[in-house]
């Protein structure tokens, strides 16, 4: 079932499982989009739908920058407000459910959540980075890692074997920075928007799962 949310600056809909509580103990996912899209993204919304048939409750919400306008890509100041947003919508499920919270997104969102969860260690129990961006594309020395050695939170990064923002190899590379337990799901041939990834529900869990 799905229901729209919005209260205390958090704007999204919530996925609930078929029998709420589910069966994995009340775990819930937050998620949230990359900088072009918006919490209806297919992506978001296949994967989302995925979740709660598996028994978890998911919030899929908008950033603050998004809600502060309906197109267009985030302004580079408004990132610290956009960790904000996350914050508040991870605090929001909290108040939802007794279960662990696991927190992720799409691209800029999934960047920024890492962020979050470096800047505030606890907020989430696990991460879910989508098509992490970990350089501009072509530009391969712009790495966007400075606060990997940071993170204490446990990651699963689900990257395309053709996105442009970062291959495979070095991704791998760049998440041995980080001191917390990770996993590569790499995905053939897909690319930034990871189209296939909603039939891979099943694996993500599992290896989000075998994280914590």
């Amino acid at each position: 079932m799905q229901e729209r949310y919005e209260a205390n600056g958090v704007r999204g809909v919530l996925h609930w499982p078929a029998e709420r509580g589910g069966a994995c103990g009340g775990d819930a996912i937050v998620l949230t989009h990359g900088a072009g899209s918006n919490a209806h993204s297919p992506l978001l919304v296949q994967l989302a739908d995925a979740f709660a048939d598996s028994g978890y409750l998911v919030l899929r919400f908008d950033l603050p920058f998004r809600q502060q306008r309906a197109k267009g890509p985030p302004f580079p100041a408004a990132a610290a407000g956009d960790r904000q947003g996350i914050e508040r919508a991870v605090e929001a499920v909290r108040g939802l459910t007794r279960g662990r919270v696991f927190a992720g997104g799409h691209s800029y969102g999934g960047r920024q959540t890492a962020m979050a969860a470096a800047e505030r260690p606890g907020m989430a129990c696990g991460l879910l980075l989508l098509s992490y961006p970990l350089h501009p594309p072509r530009r391969p020395e712009q790495k966007r890692t400075a606060y990997f050695p940071q993170l204490q939170t446990p990651a699963l990064f689900v990257h395309g074997t053709a996105d442009p923002f970062g291959s495979i190899e070095d991704l791998r590379e760049a998440i041995a920075l980080i001191p917390a337990r990770t996993d590569l799901l790499a995905v053939e041939g897909a690319g930034h928007d990871l189209k296939r990834a909603g039939g891979l529900a099943g694996e993500i869990l599992t290896r989000l799962r075998g994280l914590v």
